[in-house]
């Protein structure tokens, strides 16, 4: 490969590209990497759908005229004037996949994927949210959160950290497949993320977050979600977080629900660490937990109260006929949406819930749940539970 390839490879690590080749084919160097590329051998399958979507852009910027009589000859006329379409556009290369797709360019691109937001979420939203630096820390529920942004046209930016690698029982709640078993969960997040984004610029924490390299994570950012189950690190958030008076935002599932905290440290940077709950705690107290440790405080955190009958017997069985708390992929689902959601609103300046809000499927689908019989039932399951698990 010449100099100009090595160039525009990027970054390479461990001999595995970690972002995909954005190629404009009007500019002479990234005409030759492009030739370099298609002579190595490494395209293996292309994806050219920039007809249709040039079809989709043209309707965008005409709405009135996709139902009139003649929009496809105003479109054919319009589509055969772009001229040399295979030097129009992007040519993307995804080297995980072997694959080079020809794409719009990035605010074309852009229009066109969140064209069926608005006026759900207006176009200056868009633009604030779309432009917007988030830090996710945490890749299993982090990864549902990190996509429900792609998805809704969020987050150019993001900043991803996790250590660990995605293994057979992850893949319950992370949105992977066998052939990731193995890989970094952050890897497979970001290239999900690229996928759905190929413009979308990512950083990546492979090894976590620790007290040394926490401050380059928050660096520019403008929310950060909390994913980890690493007690002592979400300490570590919320030092930062306050210090650079930046939101936190946590979501926790529960059994099929989600518990979704707020800390509006860019606000009130005074606001108590996890809001209280875990009372005065330091760094020191929360790295010394172990497992079960560590599910007590979150328990204890989550409220006991909150905790689903079934999370109640199942946390006590941990180490007994179960070797973790249980999550399922549902609620991850749910919790990314919710987490989604509240950046959005955090973005753009608008109210939101500045403490908790519980997303529960329970509530509104099981009959009578909010009822006497069954709230006081729930209380007395919850005070059992919090006795016999020594909160």
């Amino acid at each position: 490969m010449g100099a100009d390839w090595d160039q525009l490879a990027g970054t390479i690590d461990g001999g595995t590209f970690v972002a995909p080749l954005v190629l404009d084919p009007s500019v002479p160097g990234d005409t030759g990497a492009l030739a370099e590329l298609s002579g190595s051998g490494s395209i293996r399958h292309v994806s050219d759908d920039y007809e249709e979507q040039q079809r989709e852009l043209y309707a965008i910027m005409h709405p009135d005229k996709v139902y009139a009589p003649g929009f496809e000859a105003e479109f054919r006329a319009y589509y055969t004037g772009l001229g040399d379409i295979p030097r129009h556009g992007r040519w993307v290369y995804f080297p995980w996949r072997s694959l080079i797709s020809h794409i719009l360019s990035e605010q074309d691109f852009r229009r066109v994927r969140t064209a069926r937001n608005r006026n759900l979420i207006t176009e200056k939203e868009q633009e604030r949210f779309y432009n917007a630096t988030i830090g996710i820390a945490g890749l299993s529920v982090g990864s549902n959160v990190a996509l429900a942004l792609a998805l809704q046209g969020g987050g150019k930016h993001m900043r991803l950290a996790d250590m660990d690698r995605l293994a057979l029982s992850n893949t319950n709640r992370v949105l992977a497949g066998a052939g990731d078993l193995g890989e970094l969960k952050v890897r497979v997040a970001a290239r999900r993320i690229y996928e759905l984004n190929p413009y979308a610029v990512l950083d990546i924490f492979e090894g976590g977050l620790q007290k040394e390299n926490i401050g380059s994570f928050f660096e520019g950012l403008d929310v950060v979600v909390d994913e980890l189950d690493n007690l002592s690190v979400k300490y570590l958030i919320r030092e930062e977080a306050r210090k650079r008076k930046i939101a936190v935002v946590m979501a926790a599932d529960n059994g099929d629900n989600a518990v979704v905290d707020v800390e509006r440290y860019d606000l009130n940077p005074d606001t108590p660490f996890f809001h209280g709950r875990l009372g005065d705690v330091s760094y020191e107290e929360l790295k010394s937990l172990d497992k079960f440790g560590i599910g007590k405080a979150i328990t204890k955190h989550i409220g006991p109260e909150n905790v689903t009958a079934r999370m109640q017997e199942s946390l006590l069985e941990m180490g007994k006929t179960i070797v973790s708390w249980p999550q399922l992929g549902g609620a991850a689902l749910l919790a990314g949406a919710s987490v989604a959601y509240c950046i959005r609103k955090i973005v753009n300046g608008q109210p939101l819930e500045d403490n908790r809000a519980l997303v529960s499927l329970d509530e509104k689908f099981i009959p009578g749940f909010a009822g006497a019989e069954e709230t006081a039932k729930r209380a007395k399951a919850a005070n059992a539970f919090q006795s016999v698990f020594g909160l």
